[in-house]
Order: C-alpha cells, then sequence, then structure tokens
C-alpha cells in the first residue's frame, strides 16, 4: 500500500494494472539512471580544471547525446505501445460503472439495469474507526460483483484532471 514518502502505486487488483506498475517501475528506473548520470556529469565537471584551448568540435560526443535519447525513448516507447494495445481490447463486460470525478468527490453511475446515481465523498476525521484508511475511505462505496468483466468509464466535472 502507499505511504508519504513512497514512490509507488497503491497495491493492483488487475493483471493489466500489474503491468501498468511494472511499466511505471520500468520508467522510473530509467529516469533515476538519466539523473544520476546528469547529476555524476555536472559534479565531474564543476570540480574539473582541465581546458583544452584547442578543441573546437567533438563530433563522437554530438553523436552520442543525439542517439542515446533516441535509444532511451525506444526503451520506454515499445512497453508503452504493448501495454496500449493490451489496455484496448475490450473483454465482454458484465457491468459498466461510469465514475465521475468532482472537485472534492466522486459520483457513481450504474447504467446498465436501471440507472442508480450516488455521491461518495471522503469519510471525515472524527468519524472515522481504527481499521479504516485515512483519506482513502467513503461514506457510500460501491459494490462491484467478484470474479467478473466489468467496464468503468471515468471522467470529470469540474476539475481537469480525474
Amino acid at each position: 500500500m502507499a505511504t508519504w514518502s513512497n514512490l509507488n502505486l497503491q497495491d493492483s487488483a488487475s493483471p493489466l494494472m500489474e503491468q501498468l506498475m511494472f511499466f511505471h517501475d520500468h520508467t522510473l528506473m530509467i529516469l533515476t539512471m538519466i539523473t544520476m548520470l546528469v547529476g555524476y556529469l555536472m559534479f565531474t565537471l564543476f570540480f574539473n580544471s582541465y581546458i583544452n584551448r584547442y578543441l573546437l568540435e567533438g563530433q563522437t560526443i554530438e553523436v552520442i547525446w543525439t542517439i542515446l535519447p533516441a535509444i532511451i525513448l525506444i526503451f520506454i516507447a515499445l512497453p508503452s505501445l504493448r501495454l496500449l494495445y493490451l489496455l484496448d481490447e475490450v473483454m465482454n463486460p458484465s457491468i459498466t460503472l461510469k465514475s465521475i470525478g468532482h472537485q472534492w468527490y466522486w459520483s457513481y453511475e450504474y447504467s446498465d439495469f436501471k440507472k442508480i446515481e450516488f455521491d461518495s465523498y471522503m469519510m471525515p476525521l472524527n468519524e472515522m474507526k481504527n481499521s479504516d484508511f485515512r483519506l482513502l475511505d467513503v461514506d457510500n462505496r460501491i459494490i462491484l460483483p467478484f470474479n467478473t468483466q466489468i467496464r468503468v468509464l471515468v471522467t470529470a466535472v469540474d476539475v481537469i484532471h480525474s
């Protein structure tokens, strides 16, 4: 489970989310290596006292810093495309849930059978029990079937992100 100062995602509930978590970790590792390499190069250049007055061009280094970002982007793009096509497969869902993000709460709509709509607000701190998760528990939870295909349509109303 995610905690503060943690760069990981919450525990996955599906194989596709698990693949997304692996992609997140893969991309975060590439980002960490780039940050460490740039930091090391800046550190060595800062304390370097070598000067070459006659160095006018460096074709080798220019080729390296032109090709290396393309290779890094390929290492990110190939798993991303694979995941994109995996996520695009639409199974035959038994139920569809529309989840609408508002500024401080969520609205849910079950539209398959009869139109059921309700809002879900975060649990206030003074109403929480010891077993509740702070900032994750809500007053009105959604109910979904177990071991079936479910389609969740996520959208937003008054905020840009959802």
